[in-house]
C-alpha cells in the first residue's frame, strides 16, 4: 500500500465508527452487546444466526464480527467457515458458552480471531475488540 493511500485509509479510520456485526440468537444478549458496543462508539448491527449473518455481511461492509457459536439454521462455526471459504478478510471474535474445541481442532483453518467464553465482562468484551481491531489486516 503506498504512503498516500496507508495516510487517506488512517483518516477514514479515525473518522467514521468502525462498524460491528453481532450474531447471537440470545435476543437479551444481543441487546446488551448492541447497545453495549455502540455507547462505546462502534456501528453496529445485530442478526439473530449465522444465516441472517452471512446475508448481512453480503449486503455491508464491517470492520469485525462478533458471534456466538450455538444457533439454529446456521453455527458460529459455520458462518466462520462460509468467510474463511469468501474473499472477505472480516476478522471474527467467537463470544459463547461453549467453544467448539474438538471441531476447531480438526479445522485449524476455523479458528476465530479470538474467542471468549461466557462469562466475561464487558471490560474484556471491549479490550478484545480493540485489540482485534488493531492486529486486523488492511
Amino acid at each position: 500500500m503506498s504512503k498516500k493511500l496507508a495516510q487517506v485509509a488512517a483518516l477514514f479510520e479515525n473518522n467514521f465508527p468502525q462498524r460491528i456485526l453481532v450474531v447471537d440468537d440470545n435476543r437479551i444478549v444481543r441487546q446488551a452487546n448492541l447497545d453495549l458496543l455502540a455507547r462505546a462508539g462502534y456501528d453496529v448491527d445485530g442478526v439473530k444466526d449465522g444465516a441472517e449473518g452471512w446475508d448481512a455481511l453480503q449486503v455491508k461492509h464491517y470492520d469485525l464480527v462478533l458471534t456466538d457459536n450455538s444457533m439454529p439454521r446456521m453455527t458460529g462455526i459455520e458462518l466462520i467457515e462460509k468467510l474463511r471459504s469468501s474473499t472477505q478478510t472480516v476478522p471474527i471474535i467467537m463470544a459463547t458458552g461453549f467453544l467448539p474445541i474438538f471441531e476447531l481442532s480438526r479445522k485449524p483453518w476455523l479458528v476465530p480471531d479470538a474467542a471468549m467464553t461466557v462469562p466475561f465482562s464487558n471490560e474484556d468484551l471491549l479490550a478484545t475488540i480493540a485489540k482485534v481491531l488493531k492486529h486486523r489486516k488492511p
